[in-house]
This record gives C-alpha cells, structure tokens and sequence, in this order.
C-alpha cells in the first residue's frame, strides 16, 4: 500500500517541523519581520536612488509638466521608462513616502511630497540628490563587496577596482569629483546650519574649515555671523571650486579659499577650526595627527570642533554612525567613526580640555575641545 502523504504532523501530541517553531515564537511575540526589513532594506534603497538618477522627482516639480500631478503612464513617457514599471515603480515610492498619489488606477496623479520637494529636485535650494547620486554611482555597488572587506580588513571601492586610493580616483575625474563635492555639500546643509545656530560663533574672530571642499561651512557660518573671518581649507584641485561657490555667494569679502593639504602643509592660524566629515577618513595614527595640528595652529583659549556621525558612547543607538563606520573601512580600509568620548581622550591626550557635544540631527554631532588659555 502507497504512503499516504500528509502536511501534518504525527499525531504525537506536540507540534514538530520549522513552521510549529514559527509559529511558536510568533505567539511568543517573536517575529522575522524586522530581520525580513533589515534583509531587504536594499530593494526600497535601490528604488529611492533609481529615482534620484532618473530624474523623476525633478520632472514633478517642473510647472510646466506637472501642475497638478502626472498620471503613471505620463511618467514612463517624459523619463523613457518602459511600460512595465508602470505602476509598480511609482506606486513603490508612494508607499515608501516619497511620492503623493491622488486617485487609484490609470488616472491616479503623481505628485512630490513637501520632503521630496524641498530635497530632491535639483532645482531647489536644499537639494541633497547630489549626494544619493554618488551613493547610488559608488556606495551601492561598493557595498556589495562588505563581505571581502570584513574579511580581509581592505578598502572596496575604487583602490580594488582599478588600483587607486578613494580621493585619488575621485578628484582624477572632474565629472566625478564636482558629483562627489555636491553631494557632501548637499547632506551637510542643515547640520551645519545647525551648528551656526547652536554654537556662538561670536566669541570668535577667525574660523578655518579644514577639509572644507566647496566652502559650505564657512559660508554659512559667516552669513550668521557676518563678523567673523572664515576660510575654507581645501587641496589645490578644490579651491577653484570653493572659490566659485564664495563669489556666487557675495562673501569675498569675509570668506576666502586656501590650498592647504592636512598632512604635509601647517594648518592656517585661527581660533576657531572645524573639520567635518574629515576624522573619520582615517586611521587613529593618522586622526592624532590631524588632533595635534589643530592644537597647534589654534590660538590659546581657541575651540576644536569635529562633525561626524558621532556613535554612541555605549554603541548600541545611533545606527547611522556605525553604518558609516563600516562605509568607511569600504572606503579606505582603515578609517573609522568613533564616539564623543574617544574624541575626547585623544583630544586631551594633545593638550585640549574637554568641551561639549552639540547633537545637530540625522544622527551627527559637533563634539567642541578647547584649548587652554
């Protein structure tokens, strides 16, 4: 006689097979649905930046399209998209908050939130696609390679590709290197309006940002405080681009642009230095380094302040930092995020005294270390 088959288990009295443990641990309040979103959170990523390339945030913000809305199939036409993505794509990005949809079915119309808005046409003010561009051109492939470099401790982006390290390769392009420039400048806008507003810049006679690519900084710390002296510090390919930014900004007069390179050149004399995104590209050596040139060329009594996605002293909330710190070692191999207390221990290890930490949002920081009197 033929076995019969059965989905079910023997009639033993206790549930058996992967499903009963499932089904177990979800009456026990245990579910897979977080590991399932953080597994994915790829899919909803790539469709963000496909997006962002596309252009597709900047076609609904242009009146002249899209007074009020596109339909799906208007979009796939004015973005040369395929039929097919028609309305999965679109429908995606509403359901990931990206997107406004007034209606349903054929005629349902398209419209940009007030975030994507403000944010991802590149015809705004505040636009950071600059930056998802580069993440969708750089990071996301590299990110595939994050197994290689946990095992091997090694950079993944460009140095394992076509042999050259991460600034080399990018300031060699000038396409590439105005992308890479635009898209730092775009996500770090609003922390550096934040750090204007929450720290007095006014006690303050000269500022200096060094690593201060397009100038931003120094541009938005001196429109608020229209006192003080500011220079961006930057390598020679950079300062021209910086230099532009500053005449476009009318400010000539209170911001120039110096060529300095961080570790062969003296940093120029301040009282105030500021080096954002700038620590965590590098390895402690080199971190030290950059601490004790800063004591150095600052004036007694003058502020150290360092903006990064500061982790969490205890390591277990700000997820944004330690995303970034493993970008980092994708990026250079050895460089690293840190928290506001190993800033501190080294910065007082070169002669400063402990400040403060001046939370600015998305999980960065400014943590600030004084120099003595």
């Amino acid at each position: 006689m033929a076995e019969r088959l059965t989905s079910e288990p023997e009639a033993t009295g206790v549930a058996a097979g992967p499903a009963a443990d499932l089904a177990a641990g979800m009456a026990a309040g245990v579910s897979p649905d977080h590991i399932m979103q953080v597994a994915l959170g790829f899919m909803p990523a790539k469709t963000l930046l496909s997006a962002v390339e596309l252009g597709l945030f900047t076609t609904l913000a242009d009146p002249k399209l899209s007074a009020g809305g596109l339909t799906g199939e208007a979009l796939c036409v004015e973005l040369d998209l395929h039929p097919r993505c028609n309305p999965d794509f679109v429908d995606s990005l509403a359901a990931l908050g990206m997107l406004e949809r007034e209606g349903s079915g054929p005629t349902a119309l398209y419209r940009n939130t007030p975030a994507s808005a403000r944010f991802l046409d590149a015809n705004s003010p505040d636009y950071i696609g600059g930056f998802l561009l580069m993440s969708n051109e750089r990071l996301y492939p590299f990110w595939g390679r994050l197994t290689e470099g946990l095992r091997t401790g090694k950079a993944q982006n460009e140095i394992a590709t076509v042999g050259k390290p991460l600034f080399e390769s990018l300031y060699a392009d000038p396409e590439r290197m105005g992308l890479f420039l635009e898209g730092m400048s775009g996500i770090s806008r609003s922390r550096f309006m934040a750090l204007a507003e929450h720290y007095d810049f006014s006690r303050h006679a000269c500022l200096c940002d060094v690593g201060g690519a397009l100038g931003l900084l120094a541009l938005t710390v001196a429109e608020r405080f229209p006192r003080l002296e500011a220079m961006t510090a930057d390598i020679d390919v950079v300062t021209p681009h910086a230099r532009r930014k500053i005449e476009e900004a009318g400010l000539a007069d209170q911001v120039q642009a110096v060529t300095v390179d961080m570790f062969t050149d003296p940093l120029p004399h301040c009282d105030v230095m500021t080096m954002s995104m700038i620590l965590h590209d590098w390895n402690l050596e080199k971190k030290r380094q950059l601490i004790a040139k800063a004591f150095d060329a600052l004036e007694p009594g003058g502020a150290f302040i360092a903006i990064d996605h500061m982790i969490d002293d205890d390591r277990r909330q700000n997820v944004a930092g330690l995303m970034l710190s493993l970008t980092m070692l994708i990026e250079t191999g050895d460089g690293f995020d840190y928290t506001a207390a190993d800033f501190f221990n080294w910065c007082e290890a070169a002669g400063f005294r402990r400040g403060e930490v001046i939370p600015l949002g998305g999980g960065s920081a400014a943590a600030v270390a004084y120099k003595p009197e």
